[in-house]
């Protein structure tokens, strides 16, 4: 199997890079590195799902408002990401995120989606990758 994604070193915050065969198969990536960082000793189950749309100006507007969405649903209603089904169209998203209560989990805190060092592009035909850094 390929890399789904992976962590960079940062001074402060979370550096990841996550890679896909297609955009859709990118932001799904980059929910599980989300889940994986929140969760580092325990698998996030997936009980629950919630359905988000999202529209933005391009990709990289589109990838920080999905993040920033799965961080809401943390602190708005305790719903903790393991995974992620998307479907990208014209800087568009629908998506249906899986997870679970926050509360059964030891959860590490993320403050924040942000732009710094971020970037979503196909670097060869098939194989896409974003980065992104996120406030901790």
């Amino acid at each position: 199997m390929e890399k789904e994604f992976v962590f960079l070193e940062h001074p402060s915050d979370i550096k990841f890079k996550a890679f896909g065969k297609n955009l859709d198969e990118v932001f799904e990536n980059t929910a599980k590195a989300i889940s994986s960082y929140l969760s580092p000793d325990r698998k996030v189950e997936s009980k629950k799902s919630k359905k988000i749309h999202l529209r933005a100006s391009d990709l990289e507007s589109l990838l920080y408002s999905f993040v920033d969405e799965i961080l809401f649903l943390l602190d708005a209603e305790k719903f903790v990401v393991s995974k992620a089904k998307v479907s990208i169209n014209d800087n568009q998203m629908e998506a249906e995120i899986f997870g679970d209560n926050s509360k059964e989990y030891e959860i590490k805190q993320i403050k924040a989606a942000t732009y710094a060092d971020m970037y979503i592009k196909e670097i060869a035909e098939g194989n896409w990758e974003c980065q992104m850094v996120l406030d901790v």
